[in-house]
């Protein structure tokens, strides 16, 4: 199971650097899960993350329904963490998410990716705020 796997010293200094910030913020590793999210992001999760723990990204993503503005449900491809997780690039949008607490929601994403050296992908950043 990947909560077994030792993680990587630059994750656990964005965990530390991410748990200062007022800005709802959540890290993922290369494999695509979900590590860690901050106290503001609970608040806009609904959620605190030890309820939620260590699970893929996408199928934590899934949950809240993400859509286009317009309503159309938007692709995992088309999401700014799956961008940066398999395009290494840093990707922003806003869409419609719904909460934890059942309120459809504007919010806006952008997520990077880090790394320890030039090549080596650790995992993802993502910043997300309410419109």
């Amino acid at each position: 199971m990947d909560t077994q796997r030792q993680k990587h010293l630059v994750l656990i200094l964005a965990r530390e650097f991410i748990s200062n910030l007022s800005t709802p913020t959540l890290i993922a590793n290369q494999r695509g899960y979900l590590v860690y999210y901050n106290d503001a992001a609970e608040g806009v999760i609904g959620k605190r993350f030890t309820e939620v723990g260590e699970t893929p990204l996408d199928e934590w993503l899934a949950a809240f329904n993400p859509r286009t503005l317009d309503g159309k449900p938007l692709p995992p491809a088309q999401r700014p963490t799956r961008i940066a997780l398999e395009e290494r690039r840093v990707a922003h949008l806003q869409y419609l998410v719904t909460s934890a607490d059942g309120v459809d929601r504007e919010i806006e994403v952008t997520a990077f990716p880090l790394f320890a050296h030039t090549d080596d992908f650790v995992g993802i950043v993502a910043l997300f705020w309410r419109r």
